[in-house]
C-alpha cells in the first residue's frame, strides 16, 4: 500500500493530519478517497443533515437545492467545533432518488467544489427507499479530525551562546584569600 503525500487532492501540507490512502496499482477514485489516515485530533461527529434550513424547513424538494443545503449546514456544524472541510476524514451519503442523483451529478460536483474544496474524504453513497424528514431527498452525515494545535516552543535565546563564550574569554579574578 502506498501513502499519498497530504498535499494530495487538496491536503494542505502544513497540517499534515491526514494522509490519502491509495493501494498500489489501484486506478484513483474519482470524487472520493479510498481511506484516510489521520493523525491524533479532536474527533467531531456530524449527524445526518438534509436539505433544510435553520428552521428546519425545506425551501426546495429538488435534490440540488437540498444538496447545497446539506452542505451548508455540515459546514456550520463543523464550524462550532472548530473544524473546517477538510478536517473532514469520512462521509455518508444516503439518498432516495437515484435518477435524480445521477441527473445531477455535474452540479452536485460543482457545489462540492464551492463548499468543500478539493477535498475528497472516504464516502459512501447509499440509496434508500426514503429518509425520515419529508420531502427529504438526500442525507449527508460526516466525521472530521481536527489537528491537535502544534505546541509553540518558545524561540531560542540566541544571546545565551554568545554570553556563555564572552565570559569564558574574560580572565577570571581570584580572590585574594585571608
Amino acid at each position: 500500500m502506498r501513502v499519498v503525500s497530504p498535499g494530495h487532492a487538496g491536503f494542505r501540507r502544513e497540517e499534515r493530519a491526514m494522509e490519502v490512502l491509495m493501494p498500489k496499482g489501484w486506478a484513483p477514485p474519482i470524487g472520493y478517497a479510498n481511506g484516510i489516515a489521520a493523525r491524533p485530533g479532536r474527533i467531531v461527529f456530524v449527524a445526518g443533515q438534509v436539505g433544510w434550513d435553520e428552521q428546519q424547513k425545506f425551501q426546495s424538494a429538488d435534490i440540488v437545492p437540498q444538496f447545497e443545503q446539506a452542505l451548508k449546514n455540515i459546514v456550520a456544524v463543523l464550524a462550532e467545533a472548530g473544524a473546517k472541510p477538510e478536517h473532514i476524514c469520512r462521509m455518508t451519503a444516503y439518498c432516495c432518488d437515484k435518477p435524480a442523483y445521477l441527473a445531477a451529478r455535474r452540479q452536485l460536483g460543482r457545489l462540492w467544489m464551492q463548499y468543500i474544496g478539493r477535498h475528497f474524504p472516504a464516502m459512501s453513497m447509499i440509496f434508500v427507499s426514503d429518509l425520515l424528514d419529508n420531502p427529504g431527498k438526500i442525507e449527508l452525515e460526516a466525521t472530521a479530525v481536527v489537528p491537535v494545535a502544534p505546541v509553540k516552543r518558545a524561540a531560542p535565546n540566541r544571546a545565551a551562546p554568545a554570553r556563555r563564550a564572552a565570559k569564558r574569554a574574560t580572565p577570571r579574578r581570584r580572590r585574594a584569600r585571608s
